[in-house]
């Protein structure tokens, strides 16, 4: 998990104060050492690039919590009933082995992606990274904006339906390797997420950058659902760890996040007063600063749904812990001049707000007997517009029903980040 940065990739600007200019005679010719001076962001530059990088992790998680709850798992009639036609139609669950596990296969990326840097020229490393994530965000990008694209294009307008169908072998051998189901609204999105992603490839520009992180992070919190409140305690608990460890042990985790040139973060200039679209002194947020917590958040807000009583208080409580500890974070940042792990005080928010909750209204024993693999049934309506976002959570889940998707409909989504 990325940490909160302060800054990144700052100019430097050359004063006449702090100019140190050594005369020396070589050659004939006098050699000039100027001693140059960071960057210092104001007070306003600083404050507009903190509560923009918070409104942007907010957003993610507000939107992808309520479309895990109506995340289609494409159940379609068969021989033995409903069943799933491919295993890509369903979220993909998190059961406590994974997550005991996930910091350990993290551990083990971080420092590899830590020595290919030292050892391997970090161009060539960024440019086939470059590649890779410029699919992946192109597809994660189109697969977002799809509900937008369904909302604001009329029924009128003619959207034709195509298949994609690889197949291996032949008759009763034969297997399906890709079944790909799409329609002209979807080709729309795919070639406007196409040139955002040839945007960041030519520019490795800011804005094309949070695009595609914002992308990546609304598909993580929608698509990866824990299956129990027991197996988020133990994944946030082991990330905890694991996040104190790489930023306060080591350097591992801020030079691989300074190193590493894809859309794994969010960022925002501090000097974009000064300069514009144009500013390169950024503060940063990791995308597993939002994701982890995210799709905790979007577990109680199920919770609440399995619930049946039109309240939705745990997700309220853990939505405004996630706030306080990414403000603490950031608060902690700024007066010590360090980098800050964010799980360190968003672990500590996001779980532990809603248990004292659930404690004092008796219902802990619900929280963490709740499963979260069968709440989604086969005629759960899909997410098909976003929700405007100055209703409750419970007015946007009601404004969400509507004309449930055809089962066939299916759309393969990265969730590899």
């Amino acid at each position: 998990m990325a940490d909160v940065d302060q800054g990144s990739a700052a100019p430097t600007e050359t004063s006449p104060a702090l100019d140190s200019l050594n005369a020396t005679d070589t050659n004939g010719t006098d050699a000039v050492n100027a001693t140059v001076a960071k960057f210092v962001a104001t007070p306003e530059g600083t404050a507009l690039a903190y509560g923009s990088l918070v409104f942007m992790a907010l957003l993610p998680i507000f939107f992808g919590a309520l479309r895990s709850v109506t995340c289609s798992k494409s159940k379609v009639a068969g021989e033995n009933g409903y069943e799933y036609r491919n295993s890509s139609d369903m979220p993909e669950t998190i059961t406590s082995r994974d997550a005991a596990r996930f910091p350990i296969i993290a551990s083990c990326t971080l420092f590899g992606l830590y020595l290919f840097f030292k050892i391997f020229s970090q161009e060539y490393i960024n440019l086939l990274l470059s590649m890779y994530f410029f699919v992946l965000g192109i597809l994660a990008l189109s697969h977002t904006m799809s509900p937008f694209m369904n909302r604001v294009v009329p029924a009128s307008v003619p959207n034709k339906q195509y298949q994609l169908l690889f197949t291996q072998g032949t008759g009763e051998s034969k297997e399906e390797i890709v079944n790909y189901e799409f329609d002209t609204r979807d080709l729309f999105c795919l070639a406007i997420s196409a040139v955002v992603g040839v945007w960041y490839v030519l520019k490795k520009h800011w804005v094309a950058n949070n695009l595609f992180g914002l992308a990546f992070a609304l598909n993580g919190v929608e698509l990866l659902h824990l299956n129990n409140v027991s197996t988020g305690c133990i994944l946030l608990g082991g990330l905890f760890v694991y996040d104190v460890f790489w930023v306060f042990g080591t350097n591992v985790m801020v030079t691989v996040a300074k190193s590493f040139e894809a859309p794994i973060k969010l960022v925002f200039p501090q000097d974009l007063l000064e300069r514009g679209l144009d500013a390169s002194n950024f503060a940063m947020l990791g995308l597993g600063d939002i994701v982890i917590p995210g799709i905790f958040i979007a577990l109680l807000l199920r919770f609440d749904v399995s619930l049946k009583k039109n309240s939705r208080t745990y997700f309220y409580t853990s939505f405004l812990a996630y706030i306080f500890g990414l403000g603490l974070t950031i608060f902690v940042m700024h007066t010590y001049k360090h980098a800050q792990p964010a799980l360190l005080y968003l672990v500590p928010a996001c779980v532990g707000f809603p248990v004292v909750v659930a404690l004092l209204k008796g219902e802990l024993t619900d929280m963490f007997s709740y499963e979260s693999s069968d709440e989604v049934l086969p005629h759960t309506p899909r997410l098909t517009h976003f929700p405007t976002v100055s209703g409750s959570p419970a007015s946007l889940a009601a404004s969400m029903q509507g004309p449930p998707s055809p089962p066939w409909r299916r759309r393969h989504t990265p969730t590899n980040m």
